[in-house]
């Protein structure tokens, strides 16, 4: 039944790119499916890119385990701040401005908006670098569930999954990829609702749920904690928020997909969908991350060898358990649903930036049918690159995402939104955001990440109730700073002859029209 599942599902997939197939011979198209595409598939696009096997299977894991009942809330910033503010503030001013600088990628928008070729080169390497740990994880939590539900080797599912993400984002490209959005969302839908009242009736109910949990005591031996509305750790559960809500602002792969939607009115309707779906998307997977106490032990989680507990196993173990094989096989296509989308938005982004920002600059006279042939060789390149990172499989879903997420946002969020927002803005302060996120997510990495140095590490995590050793609340940090530092330094940093000033004049041109 679970492999019957599986190949339908598959076959769907490959279908839907070979149909889309005949619609991307421009890079317009490849790219940005001709700007041409609906609200519906929009949202949708936005929401899988946004959701993957990251969430459910790490992120729902680790901090229902942490925070209990109150990881919650992590799902309700995400559709509040990630997809309702986040389609609001920028949806519009991103649609406009791009089309009116006929931008295709994040850093064409900075070299555009800018006017400058460096910003330009940078962001496009500092995208391709730190797009790879995040697709590493995304390959991390979804063969985790492939290896518990078939018993597949752990490394012969990510060489799997990266072979077919490659096939079908090569043969259609952006229009292939927000059709199989829209179809896997429905998937996702469905499936989560179905996961959460399983996970709930497998334990008596929702209140007999809750009493279990509550009677589960934290470190300090107090119960009533992991049932509680705040949690154990209210204070570290607002960075994990911050970095998944408003990390999204900043993240080239998400705001992309305000590029290539069709008109104003889409946006409207787009935010309302985008943020339902978020709600019971990124809801529902940490309502029931947070029954994980309820269903296994820290014994039964600690790695014999490494002696840490591996949070990514918590909900494969609760899928096992508390599913019939019906529906886990839903539950695994809704999972690898979520994944596929956002590794061919990942891999997508990366290509194009790579292409159209590095590579043809030195190479002017390149077609649109060459730029498409570079762009799908490098997307099995990206994909090479990410499997290999993937093969650790000791490295926490959550580390390679907050990583990749603290670096990105943390250059990219106050750049971008002030760019949409502010003429006085300059290049100067662009370039210092760009330095400031991806030092101290490098900095932050070795010092406490990598485990080269623990007696620094002990010695911060006692510093202060937060944790500042912690990959999220880092990025959390890098991306709120970030919004300061770039209008600060622009107040010293703008050119007196009025070049800038008269570049920016032209961005928001635009909006005028």
């Amino acid at each position: 039944m679970l492999w019957a599942i599986l190949i339908i599902y598959l076959a769907v997939m490959i279908g839907i790119g070979v149909y889309c197939r005949k619609a991307t011979s421009t890079v317009n198209d490849f790219v940005l499916g001709g700007r041409s595409i609906g609200p519906w598939f929009t949202a949708f696009a936005y929401g899988t890119s946004y959701f993957s096997a990251v969430v459910f299977i790490g992120y729902a894991g680790q901090f229902g385990w942490l925070y209990g009942a109150s990881a919650t809330w992590i799902g309700i910033g995400n559709a509040v701040i990630g997809s309702l503010l986040a389609w609001f503030m920028l949806g519009k001013r991103t649609r406009i401005m791009t089309k009116h600088l006929s931008a295709s990628t994040m850093p064409e928008f900075f070299e555009k908006r800018y006017g400058s070729n460096r910003l330009k080169f940078s962001s496009a390497v500092i995208i391709f670098i730190f797009l790879i740990p995040y697709t590493a994880s995304v390959y991390n939590g979804l063969s985790r569930l492939f290896e518990s539900a078939f018993g597949i080797p752990y490394n012969y599912c990510i060489i799997g999954m990266a072979v077919f993400t490659a096939i079908y984002v090569i043969i259609g490209g952006y229009k292939a990829t927000a059709l199989n959005d829209f179809v896997q969302g429905i998937i996702m839908l469905i499936g989560i609702a179905a996961v959460v009242i399983c996970v709930v009736s497998n334990k008596g109910g929702l209140t007999a749920s809750f009493e279990e949990l509550g009677a589960i005591k934290d470190s300090a031996g107090n119960s009533e904690v992991f049932n509680s509305l705040l949690g154990p750790d209210p204070i570290n559960l607002i960075g994990v928020v911050i970095l998944t809500s408003l990390g999204t602002w900043g993240l080239p792969q998400m705001v992309q997909k305000f590029y290539a939607i069709k008109d104003d009115a889409a946006i409207t309707r787009g935010s309302i969908i985008s943020t339902i779906f978020a709600l019971v998307v990124a809801g529902g997977s940490y309502f029931i991350g947070g029954f994980g106490r309820i269903y296994t032990t820290a014994d039964a989680i600690t790695n014999a060898n490494t002696n840490k507990l591996e949070y990514d196993a918590i909900v494969p173990m609760m899928m096992n358990e508390a599913l019939p094989e019906v529906l886990l096989g839903v539950l695994i296509v809704l999972v690898l649903s979520a994944s596929m989308s956002t590794l061919s938005s990942l891999v997508l982004t990366s290509s194009s930036t790579m292409t159209i920002d590095m590579i043809k600059p030195f190479k002017k006279d390149m077609d649109d049918k060459k730029q498409v042939l570079i762009m799908r060789v490098l997307i099995v390149v990206f994909l090479a690159l990410s499997v290999i990172l993937a093969m650790n499989k000791n490295a926490y879903i959550t580390t390679l995402m907050s990583i990749s997420w603290g670096a990105l946002a943390g250059s990219f969020l106050a750049p971008f939104l002030w760019g949409l927002f502010s003429k006085k803005i300059s290049k100067a302060a662009v370039a210092v955001c760009f330095i400031w996120g991806v030092g101290v997510t490098v900095v932050h990495t070795v010092l406490f990440s990598l485990g080269w140095f623990p007696e620094i590490a002990e010695a911060a995590r006692g510093l202060c109730a937060l944790n500042i050793t912690s990959p999220l609340n880092c990025g959390a940090f890098t991306m709120l700073s970030s919004l300061i530092i770039c209008p600060l330094v622009s107040m010293f940093t703008m050119k007196k002859d009025g070049s800038e000033l008269k570049v920016a004049e032209n961005a928001f041109e635009g909006y005028n029209k």
